[in-house]
Formats: C-alpha cells, sequence, structure tokens
C-alpha cells in the first residue's frame, strides 16, 4: 500500500518531511516553494488515490500560481499546526 492512497497517510508522511527539513535549517520560505513544487508535480504526473487527493488536484488546476502558492502555503501550516 502506498502512502498516497490514504490521506491520513500522506499528512504524517508530509510532515514528517516538513520536521525534517527545519532541523536541516530551511526556512519556511524553502519549505513553501518545495511545497509548491510537490504540489505542481503532483498535479501534472501523478493520479489520485482518493476523494482529498482529487480535490486538491482539481482545486490547484483550477487556480493560478499566485493561488497555488497559497494552497502550498496552507498545507505547510495545516500540518505545522498539528505538530502543536
Amino acid at each position: 500500500m502506498s502512502i498516497l492512497d490514504n490521506f491520513q497517510d500522506w499528512k504524517n508522511f508530509l510532515s514528517e518531511r516538513i520536521k525534517q527539513a527545519e532541523k536541516m535549517g530551511m526556512s519556511q520560505e524553502t519549505i513553501q516553494n518545495l511545497a509548491y513544487e510537490i504540489g505542481d508535480y503532483l498535479a501534472r504526473d501523478v493520479e489520485p488515490k482518493n476523494e482529498e487527493e482529487r480535490l486538491l488536484r482539481d482545486m490547484w488546476n483550477a487556480a493560478d500560481q499566485n493561488e497555488q502558492r497559497v494552497m502550498a502555503g496552507l498545507m505547510v501550516k495545516m500540518l505545522n499546526d498539528g505538530k502543536k
């Protein structure tokens, strides 16, 4: 089973990667830029495995680049808030 099959597993995986990036000294801006690049890759090249991913892809594709960057930042914020 892939981590993409379950949205909670995917969120947990991303949260762990954010923690690792922070421990390596990456700034929030760098992390958000990486989140944008990952979001763009997923929307273009990865078939959604569940309804949450399908919704995110559809929203991503409807958004302009600035809105996509906001979405990426919100995803990082959501995962950071989950650590508290």
